[in-house]
């Protein structure tokens, strides 16, 4: 049983029931505690999931009492920066997509350095990626504008707990790694690591450089919580806007579009009508003039040897998207084209 669409746009009803409190905080901490509370219809808000994201928000006002630096700054810039190729780069193209290999070492490594993004578990996030492309622009797609709303398309789904659950039959492939799926139960963990080191940083900094001005709780203030929002609706905008504003190159089926300003905002994510049409390629910038920095530093870490063997884009889907320039599309694409992982 679903909610309408209307319901889902304005209603936003509070879900109470079916799990309790305890439960539901426990979530907080381990995702297999709230299993039962996933069961709940969609289309529905519940306060556990709510208050993650009314804490990171309001923690981003403790700028105003710790003032800035330039330091604090500096990595604040840094941490979005190294977040934004995480996620495009191993959450999106390798664990959702599987456009690379890599070794088992540095898969957990990445899935760590991945997780200090606050988008919780490699596993969650790979498993509900798929979903999306399975079900792109359907009601049965957690985040579709279309469906939806802006505002559900780009937080809103993350509230309800139906979304909060990891959908393991999507990911055979890497349920066989359990140290990944103790990482995805305990996706806080690592969280709690960093705000920690971003605090015990700037207590250093101010007690052996205090002509730097920086402070443990100013570090916190921009490293963790500023640098963390900024990087949420950035890479979230893909989920929204990117199924609004923009071009269609390829015909998907779907309202995924390509637009220049979030293809740079976000290191190559914003290709989305290119992703949504020929998924498993580790490029999502085509051609040559579409900036793609996530692939560029994909291509650097393969000269390194630390991943191997990323998908190349065919060459009939360059010249489909050559022939197609400029036409807006609507009809869906050859089931050969699409990622073998998800199709």
């Amino acid at each position: 049983m679903t909610h309408s669409q209307d319901e889902q746009q304005t209603a936003f009803p509070v879900t109470r029931k079916r799990g309790g409190v305890l439960r539901g905080a426990l979530s907080w901490f381990d995702n297999e505690a709230s299993w039962k509370t996933d069961r709940n219809r969609g289309g529905r808000v519940h306060w556990t999931r709510v208050a993650p994201f009314v804490f990171l928000h309001g923690g981003c006002l403790l700028a105003f009492w710790t003032g800035w630096s330039p330091v604090a700054v500096a990595v604040a810039a840094f941490l979005l920066v190294t977040r934004i190729f995480f996620l495009t780069g191993f959450y999106h193209r390798y664990f959702s997509h599987k456009s690379f290999e890599t070794s088992r070492v540095a898969q957990f490594v990445f899935a760590l350095l991945t997780n200090t993004a606050v988008q919780r578990g490699p596993l969650w996030w790979a498993a509900t990626h798929r979903h999306h492309h399975v079900a792109s622009d359907t009601p049965d797609d957690p985040h579709s504008p279309t469906q939806f709303g802006l505002f559900w398309s780009h937080i809103g789904w993350l509230f309800d707990p139906a979304n909060h659950r990891t959908r393991w039959n999507l990911i055979p492939d890497l349920l066989r790694f359990p140290e990944l799926r103790i990482l995805n139960r305990f996706d806080t963990a690592v969280v709690g690591l960093l705000f920690g080191a971003l605090f015990a940083l700037g207590a250093v900094l101010q007690a052996f450089a205090p002509g730097l001005g920086t402070t443990g709780w100013q570090m916190v203030a921009w490293g963790f919580f500023i640098s963390t929002v900024m990087l949420f609706h950035i890479t979230n905008s893909i989920n929204s806007a990117s199924h609004v504003f923009g071009r269609q190159r390829f015909p998907t089926g779907d309202t995924s579009r390509n637009s220049a300003i979030f293809a740079l905002l976000t290191m190559g994510e914003g290709w989305h009508n290119n992703h949504h049409y020929y998924q498993a390629a580790a490029r999502q910038g085509f051609y040559w003039w579409q900036i793609d920095i996530t692939f560029y530093i994909l291509k650097i870490l393969q000269g390194l040897g630390i991943i191997w063997n990323l998908n190349k884009v065919p060459q009939h889907v360059l010249e489909l998207g050559r022939q197609n320039l400029g036409r807006k599309h609507r009809v869906m694409p050859r089931k050969a084209d699409r990622d073998p992982s998800v199709a």
